[in-house]
């Protein structure tokens, strides 16, 4: 038999924001040693991803019964420090806006005290035919919670 480590948690909550840690790999920079400025995007979808996973939205069933699927609408980024090769970082999600067919997040990536990188983005939930579609009403209402720093209902 072999031993085998706890299972590495990448995410949780903390009152109303969503923290995923992660470590900047080899792959991840360029000849320097500092990230490529498209991996900060990764690294919050990821974020993303992994908070909607813990709240209990099932991305994959959504697509897989035909409801539709989230899109990135609107995306801004700010690069204020570069991280670099082995650094442990952290992006913190909070969800700032509930619509009927979209939600709206902050995101900042951390080294420690520092702040390297800020985003804010939209997500639409859409149709399979990619038209803007209200979300399911679940979801909405896990977002709010989030966003107002409740027990996440779902």
């Amino acid at each position: 038999m072999v031993d085998v480590p706890p299972p590495f948690i990448p995410g949780a909550f903390v009152g109303a924001a969503h923290h995923y840690r992660l470590r900047v790999y080899f792959e991840d920079t360029d000849l320097s040693g500092i990230v490529y400025h498209a991996n900060y995007l990764r690294y919050m979808e990821r974020a993303r991803s992994d908070m909607l996973r813990i709240a209990g939205i099932d991305q994959r069933a959504a697509m897989e019964a035909g409801e539709g699927a989230w899109a990135v609408t609107d995306l801004a980024i700010k690069y204020v420090r570069p991280a670099k090769l082995e650094d442990d970082l952290l992006v913190i999600s909070t969800v700032e806006a509930v619509r009927g067919a979209s939600v709206i997040i902050a995101q900042r990536i951390l080294r420690g005290q520092d702040e390297l990188t800020n985003g804010r983005v939209t997500a639409a939930f859409l149709s399979p035919e990619g038209r803007p579609r209200r979300q399911p009403a679940r979801w909405a209402s896990c977002f709010t919670a989030i966003m107002n720093g409740e027990t996440i209902p779902c």
